[in-house]
Order: C-alpha cells, then sequence, then structure tokens
C-alpha cells in the first residue's frame, strides 16, 4: 500500500537521476501528494528517449465508462498486475517511473489511533517507484492521462506496520521496465530493507491540505491520540480490505 508520498528534489536533479529531456516543468516542493492529484512521471517518448509529464495519481483504464474507479486504482497488486484486466495492458506497454523521495505508513498504536511514519532511502536521495500510466479518453472533454504505483509482498522493515511495500526500482532497472520488450514480472520484488529507514512524523501529515515540511517534522512522542490513518477508497476494495478481482 501506498497512499501519500513526498518528492522535494528540484527538476534539474531528477533530470540528473531518470534520464528525461524535453522543457523542464515547474515543480513545486510537495510532501504531501494524496490520491487523485497531479504528479510527475517518467515514461518513454515517442522518439525513444525519456520525458517527464504530469499525471493524475489513480489509473482510469482506457476502457472505463467514467473516471469514477480512479480513487480505488492508487496501487496495483504487482503478483496480478499482468494479468488483471484494468493492468494488464499497462504492464506491457506502458510502464513508468514514479520519483519520490519519501513515502508514509500509518502504524497502529491504540484502538482507532495511528502513528504516520516517513519512509526514506537511509542515504535520503530520491528514487522511483514501479510505475504503469495509462491514457482515457472520455466521451467528451479533454483526455486524462493517470498512473497506479505497483506493490507487493511486505520486506522485514515494512512488515513491522503493513503487509504491503511499494516497488521501489533499482536505477540499474530503470531502462527495463521502462522497455515493453521486457518481461517486468522479474522486477516486481520488495525492496532490500536495508535501502529504507522509517522516522515518526506528526499526524499533520493526515490532513491532505497540509503539503509542506511540517509534514516530515519528527514527532516529539508517540501520539495515542492521533486520529485513524486518513482514508482511502482503495483500501476496501475488495470483500478482504484486498485489492477486487476487477484490479
Amino acid at each position: 500500500m501506498c497512499g501519500r508520498y513526498s518528492l522535494t528534489t528540484p527538476v534539474e536533479a531528477l533530470r540528473q537521476l531518470f534520464g528525461f529531456s524535453g522543457a523542464p516543468l515547474n515543480l513545486q516542493p510537495r510532501w504531501n501528494i494524496a490520491p487523485t492529484q497531479a504528479a510527475p512521471v517518467i515514461r518513454s517518448s515517442a522518439d525513444g528517449g525519456r520525458e517527464i509529464g504530469m499525471l493524475n495519481w489513480g489509473l482510469v483504464p482506457y476502457w472505463a465508462e467514467d473516471t469514477s474507479l480512479q480513487s480505488h486504482m492508487i496501487n496495483a497488486r504487482g503478483e496480478s498486475v499482468h494479468e488483471k484486466p484494468a493492468f494488464r495492458q499497462a504492464f506491457r506497454q506502458r510502464r513508468c517511473l514514479v520519483p519520490a523521495d519519501g513515502f508514509y505508513e500509518w502504524q497502529t498504536v491504540a484502538a482507532k489511533s495511528k502513528q504516520p511514519l516517513h519512509f526514506r532511502m537511509t542515504d535520503g536521495a530520491p528514487f522511483a517507484f514501479a510505475g504503469l500510466w495509462e491514457r482515457w479518453i472520455p466521451p467528451k472533454g479533454e483526455v486524462l492521462e493517470t498512473f497506479t504505483i505497483v506493490n507487493t509482498a511486505a520486506n522485514s522493515i515494512m512488515a513491522q506496520y503493513h503487509d504491503r511495500v511499494p516497488v521501489i526500482l533499482s536505477p540499474t532497472d530503470y531502462g527495463a521496465w521502462l522497455d515493453p520488450a521486457v518481461d517486468a514480472r522479474r522486477l516486481v520484488r520488495a525492496p532490500p530493507s536495508d535501502w529504507l529507514t522509517c522516522v515518526r512524523v506528526s499526524t499533520y501529515v493526515n490532513n491532505v491540505r497540509h503539503d509542506d515540511a511540517g509534514c516530515i517534522e519528527p514527532a516529539a512522542e508517540m501520539e495515542p491520540s492521533a486520529k485513524s490513518e486518513p482514508r482511502t477508497k482503495s483500501r476496501k476494495s475488495g470483500p478482504d480490505g484486498r485489492q477486487g478481482s476487477l484490479f
């Protein structure tokens, strides 16, 4: 599960890491990127290079009648992403890199109380989630481009808090992930636990309207009165809390 993440790295540093070309976006630091919001992704361009674009988080399948499923589609289960109707064509043809420099998870500390944690790479460097993107053409109106983040069974550091972890790609695998000629199922795996570190942060991040450095400020102490984790509709998309069979 990945329901919020951060990206505060300057665009030129992202260009150095991901090798995309084109006019730079006017990216502002984001400490609390939330579902359905626009965020940058890197994908293959028509000339065989890489480009960066702003897409909305929450994949709308090309065959969807409307956008009602978008908030359910922020994550794709890596074990079945190659065969589920909503994702299989995007997995074959439209994979992307989702740049980030941190993501959030919530630890249960008491009944109806959860403590947010911010996960980062141990060296603080930006990284890329494995993503898929899609283009939806409505009967009327503008074309909508959207993306989802692939996740898989948790590694040991995440298993203390949640049973899923986003797939974080090694830089050496960026090219393979973006290449539709490559069977990318071998790249769908949990990141090594020693890549990640986490810090307890304030429940300030729970409010999606908060998008500043306060979101990643370490919590002074455990917050037993913390409000429940912010809801995302994708969290209960199946009868057992897992992704439904459509996906």
